[in-house]
């Protein structure tokens, strides 16, 4: 960026994308030298952060640093005066107040319309013949389920007693027992939402599906089709034939609607703005 800026061709606008907890990271100082290094190079910056969840059937919290050129004319109607809407959860304000005065005086609460009703859920993404993997055995599942705590049990016992075909999913975390030793647990969730894909770095980053029907539990990991689904990726989407490569793909990405939301509501309003202020003739 500073490179571009020294040669006259610096970027009208600046989008950096990352997990939530890089407001929290090293204390604030993390973000605080992310918005040091926007303000010193001429811009003008803030961030939201868009869970997918109001897009697809993933929980996925993502941080957008949105950084727009001074020299550039911005809205009104793309600012607020302060934050306190769904896209500035409360560690968007403190991070803020971490920064140095010179980044809070360029610093811009960017305004963003309520999000659209999802109308997809988990268990409509889900593949009775996935491509690329298979069902687990039923020994494979007892030990899975073996893993669970009491209260995840619970989880499946009620999905249970429902009586229907549920679907949820499962991850395995490194958790303290009873006697503060570490041991592998797998957590469930029934809520028709898939937890947040990870890039397949041992077997504990692979999401794990559970289909209970009665008595009768099966599971197996998440196909790369079904991952790419959750990515608000179509069909039509080609991904690689390996597993891993295409699960790496999918877990490290971005979700494609809340980039087309950020993009219409912010982005390209920003990008279509002269210096003079004037929009440009479409």
């Amino acid at each position: 960026m500073d490179s571009l800026g020294r040669e006259g061709r610096a970027p009208r606008v600046v989008v950096l994308e990352n997990v939530y907890g890089t407001l929290k990271s090293h204390g604030g100082r993390d973000f605080a030298a992310i918005g040091n290094a926007l303000a010193r190079s001429g811009y003008r910056f803030g961030a939201v952060v868009i869970d997918a969840v109001h897009f697809v059937p993933q929980s996925r919290p993502r941080l957008f640093i949105i950084g727009v050129r001074e020299d550039v004319s911005v809205p009104g109607m793309l600012v607020s005066k302060r934050a306190g809407d769904a896209w500035h959860p409360l560690g968007v304000d403190e991070a803020f107040w971490k920064m140095s005065e010179m980044a809070r005086r360029k610093w811009m609460w960017w305004r963003l319309p309520e999000p659209p009703k999802r109308e997809s859920v988990f268990s409509e993404l889900i593949e009775e013949k996935p491509t690329g993997i298979g069902w687990h055995t039923a020994v494979e599942t007892e030990r899975l389920l073996r893993m669970m705590s009491p209260l995840n049990r619970e989880k499946l016992e009620r999905a249970r007693r429902t009586g229907r075909r549920v679907i949820g999913t499962v991850y395995k975390r490194t958790r303290q027992n009873e006697k503060g030793r570490k041991v592998q647990r797998a957590e469930a969730r029934f809520d028709d939402v898939s937890g947040c894909l990870r890039t397949p770095v041992g077997g504990s980053s692979r999401q794990v599906i559970l289909v209970v029907e009665g008595k009768r539990v099966r599971s197996r990991l998440m196909s790369t089709r079904e991952g790419a689904r959750l990515m608000g990726l179509p069909d039509s989407y080609l991904l690689p034939e390996n597993y891993n490569e295409g699960y790496h793909l999918v877990g490290d990405g971005v979700v494609v609607p809340v980039v087309r939301f950020l993009s219409e509501n912010l982005l390209e309003p920003l990008v279509a703005v002269r210096k003079t202020g004037k929009r440009v003739a479409a």
